[in-house]
């Protein structure tokens, strides 16, 4: 009876330090998010995942599910712990002799599942990909100011981020414009300074937008947030069009390290997302990302959403009144809309030096 236990916890032990394999395949932690391995008990009352079948050599082969909720199954791996005292920029929102409380969000997979044409669908892939997107992002890309504190991730529930309070860029623009000329510069600088953050770990943004651009106050200073990146890839994955077929999130589990990654890439919101992508032949994430930019500045400085359709972005066409009333950005925005082999790079020596303003 001894030796069967013994035999079931070292099955247990090898399932796991597979499915501990570093979820994205060209993840390097930074030195700020390295942490010690943390021990967990194998005597808690929590499931372990399913044991796969043995079939070369006796060994273990690893068979990734299809529920997104297992990325934070029991125990999860270290390398979605939070960053060393990930509170440390946040105000408590009440304070006792031995405690202090904090606002948090607990963001989680919901499933969908519909039957069509007498087949069950389900959004359990798509769903998998964005978390694996977003949880790249805030385990590999260093704290910034203008991305949400990641606070780690709670077994079997989901990740835990910093809470926001206030509205979106597009709450902010509709209740606030025009917006005066220092705030124009501060936004563009902020956004600029974060994508151009995230752009040096070689991560794109995938859906930049006024909506997903959260406008906080603290301490008298508004402060942007770019949220959701759910829709983020690699520089380094061969990008794939949103009409193909399926690619499975969990196939890199078991494909060699060497291997490129396939990621798919998907349109974002009206009208930011970049021409190519709408066409389904996107060669650079980052660059779609400057064209998103581009049309943010444009909004902001117009002071409203602008509208584009979409069969004539899709060729690269504009309404030639798109940069009316651009005065200050109107040149650097034709840059960023161009097409793509032609498009401007997003690079912080670009921010506005606001000493000069």
């Amino acid at each position: 009876m001894e030796l069967d236990e013994e035999e079931n916890k070292l099955n247990a032990s090898q399932s796991f330090s597979q499915i501990a394999e570093p979820i994205l395949n060209d993840y390097v932690p930074h030195p700020q998010h390295q942490h010690q391995p943390h021990s967990y008990s194998h005597s808690r009352s929590h499931p372990h995942p399913p044991l796969p079948p043995s079939t070369v050599a006796g060994s273990p082969v690893y068979n990734a599910p299809r529920n997104p909720t297992t990325i934070f199954s029991f125990p999860t791996p270290s390398i979605y712990a939070a960053p060393p005292n990930p509170t440390a920029s946040l105000t408590p929102f009440a304070q006792g002799s031995a405690s202090e409380v904090f606002k948090c969000i607990v963001k989680k997979p919901e499933i969908v599942q519909l039957e069509i044409n007498d087949e069950m669908q389900s959004n359990a892939l798509d769903v998998t990909a964005q978390f694996l997107a977003e949880l790249r992002v805030y385990t590999h890309v260093a704290p910034h100011r203008n991305i949400p504190i990641f606070l780690g991730c709670l077994d079997g529930v989901g990740m835990v981020l910093e809470f926001l309070e206030g509205g979106t860029l597009y709450d902010y623009l509709k209740q606030y414009a025009p917006l005066q000329r220092v705030r124009l510069y501060d936004f563009h600088n902020q956004l600029l300074d974060a994508l151009t953050h995230l752009h040096s770990y070689g991560l794109s943004h995938g859906d930049l937008s006024l909506l997903n651009v959260q406008v906080i106050e603290r301490y008298g200073e508004l402060i942007l947030k770019m949220i959701d990146f759910g829709r983020s890839v690699s520089a380094n994955s061969m990008l794939a069009p949103p009409d193909g077929a399926p690619i499975d999130p969990w196939a890199h589990l078991n494909a060699h390290r060497a291997e490129p990654r396939a990621e798919q890439i998907f349109p974002g919101t009206r009208p930011f997302s970049a021409p190519e992508i709408l066409r389904g032949e996107c060669h650079d994430a980052r660059l779609a990302d400057a064209y998103s930019f581009g049309m943010v500045l444009v909004c902001l400085e117009r002071g409203h959403l602008v509208d584009v359709k979409p069969w004539n972005q899709r060729r690269d066409q504009h309404p030639e009144d798109l940069l009316d009333g651009c005065t200050l950005f109107g040149e650097r925005i034709k840059g960023y809309i161009r097409r793509w082999d032609e498009r401007r790079r997003l690079l912080r020596e670009d921010m506005v030096d606001m000493g000069n303003v």
